[in-house]
C-alpha cells in the first residue's frame, strides 16, 4: 500500500452486478473497491466511487487500472490470460492468477486437468476442426444421442451450448458454420442427472478454505433461475463430498478467492459440469442466508484476510432471479412484493430492462422449503410480469421472452 494508513485498494476487472455486489461488501469491510467499467452506465459503475472506464481486454487500459492496486481480480473470466500474466509480471498480484482462472476460460483445459487430478467428469473429447461430423458420429456411437456441443471458450448462460439430438442436416450445418467461423469445440455426453447442484468454496493464498453449504440449482434455456440453500433432501455423505471436491479443486488449481463448482447429481455420483473463479449466481443467497455473504468471503480470500462462518442464518433460503418481462415499470411492482411479503429481499442490478436478461434477484428464508421456495417464485413472478401473469402463464411465454 502507498500509505500504510490507508485501506487496501481492490481493483475489479468488469463493471456487472458482481462487481455492483462486491462494492457493498467492500463498504462494510472498509476496503476500497476500485471498478474497471466498459461504460459509466454499467450496473457497478452507478454505485462505485472509484470507476474507471476502459476495456478490460486492452492491456494499456489494465495497466493504467491496476496502478495503486494492492491486488486485481474479475467479475467474469474474459481477461486475456496473457495480460493477467503481463500484470503480475509488474508487480501487480491478481487472483484468481492466470495459472488458475484459465480454467474458468478454456472448458478443453478444465477438462484435462480435472481429469488428471481424478476429479469426477463427463465423457468429453476434443471436436477436430477437419472432419467434425464425422467425429461427432463415432463419439455418439460411443456415447450415444443426444450430444452436447460446447465452445472451449466465451460461453455462459446457455450460450455456447448447443444440444444434439443427432446428425441431421440442421446439425451438421450448424457445426459446419461454427467450424468456419473458427469456434473450436468440445463435446460431450448427453448426463441423465437427477438434478443440479453447486458447490461454492474460499481459498486465501495462504490456503485456507472454507465451504458454503452444497445447493441446488434450477436451469431454464440455460439460465439459472433459482437456488435452494441447503439443496432439500441431498444425503449428508453426498454433501461433505461435493464439499470436499470443490475444496481439493480449488487447491490442486491454486485458486485465490471464490471457486463454484457446478455439479450433476446422477445415479453414479457427483460429475463436475463447470467451474467459475469469482462470485457466483449460486452463491447469491448467501447476502441475506450466510454470516458471511459470498462477496465479503471473495475480498477477504482475494486479500489473504481470515476467511468468515459459511453458516446458514435460516434452515433455507430461496434465491430467484429476476429476469426482465415486456414492462419495464418495476417499482409499482416492487412496492407490491414488498407489501405482500416483508421478509423477501430485492435486489436489483440497475439494469436496463430487455426479455429474458437478469435485472436482480428475490430473497427469501425460512424453515419449510416448499413454503420459501413459493415466497421467492411469486416475488420474482410479480417483479417481471405483475399481475396479470402468474407461475402458469409464465411457463407458457417463457419461450417468447428468452
Amino acid at each position: 500500500m502507498t500509505d500504510p494508513a490507508q485501506m487496501p485498494v481492490v481493483g475489479m476487472a468488469g463493471g456487472g452486478q458482481l462487481a455492483r455486489m462486491t462494492q457493498q461488501a467492500a463498504i462494510g469491510l472498509g476496503v476500497s473497491l476500485r471498478v474497471l467499467a466498459g461504460s459509466a452506465d454499467d450496473s457497478a459503475a452507478r454505485v462505485c466511487a472509484d470507476v474507471r472506464v476502459g476495456d478490460d481486454s486492452s492491456l494499456d487500459d489494465l495497466r493504467a487500472f491496476a496502478k495503486g492496486c494492492d491486488v486485481v481480480t474479475f467479475d467474469h473470466e474474459h481477461v486475456p490470460e496473457a495480460h493477467i500474466r503481463d500484470l503480475e509480471a509488474s508487480g501487480v498480484p491478481c487472483r484468481p492468477g492466470p495459472d488458475a482462472l484459465r480454467h474458468a476460460q478454456d472448458k478443453l483445459v478444465m477438462r484435462r486437468r480435472l481429469g488428471e487430478i481424478g476429479a469426477p467428469v463427463p465423457a468429453y473429447s476434443h471436436v477436430p476442426p477437419s472432419a467434425p461430423p464425422a467425429f461427432l458420429e463415432s463419439f455418439a456411437r460411443e456415447h450415444g444421442w443426444p450430444l452436447v456441443l460446447k465452445a472451449v471458450r466465451g460461453g455462459y448462460d446457455g450460450k455456447g451450448v448447443w444440444v444434439l439430438e443427432g446428425l441431421g442436416r440442421e446439425e451438421a450445418d450448424l457445426v459446419g458454420r461454427l467450424t468456419g467461423q473458427g469456434v473450436d469445440l468440445l463435446v460431450e455426453e448427453h448426463v441423465a442427472f437427477r438434478r443440479e447442484l453447486a458447490a461454492l468454496v474460499a481459498r486465501s493464498p495462504h490456503g485456507q478454505g472454507a465451504a458454503y453449504p452444497v445447493v441446488e440449482t434450477v436451469q431454464e434455456d440455460g439460465i439459472c433461475v433459482e437456488v435452494i440453500a441447503p439443496a432439500p433432501g441431498l444425503d449428508g455423505d453426498l454433501a461433505a463430498e461435493a464439499q470436499r471436491l470443490a475444496l481439493d479443486i480449488a487447491d490442486r488449481l491454486g485458486v485465490a478467492g471464490l471457486l463454484a463448482v457446478e455439479l450433476f447429481e446422477t445415479d453414479r455420483g457427483l460429475l463436475v459440469n463447470e467451474l467459475a473463479m469469482r462470485p457466483h449466481n449460486s452463491g447469491h443467497w448467501t447476502i441475506e442466508g450466510a454470516r458471511t455473504s459470498q462477496f465479503e468471503q471473495h475480498l477477504r480470500a482475494v486479500l489473504d484476510l481470515p476467511l468468515g462462518s459459511t453458516e446458514p442464518t435460516a434452515p433455507y433460503t430461496v434465491m430467484a432471479n429476476v429476469l426482465g418481462g415486456d414492462d419495464p415499470a418495476l417499482y409499482p411492482r416492487y412496492l407490491h412484493v414488498m407489501a405482500h411479503d416483508p421478509g423477501v429481499k430485492v435486489h436489483f442490478y440497475g439494469k436496463g430492462v430487455r426479455p429474458g436478461r437478469k435485472i436482480g434477484h428475490v430473497t427469501a428464508l425460512g424453515s419449510d422449503p416448499d413454503e420459501v421456495r413459493e415466497r421467492a417464485r411469486h416475488a420474482a413472478d410479480y417483479l417481471r410480469w405483475g399481475p396479470a401473469m402468474g407461475p402458469a402463464a409464465r411457463d407458457e411465454t417463457k419461450e417468447d421472452a428468452s
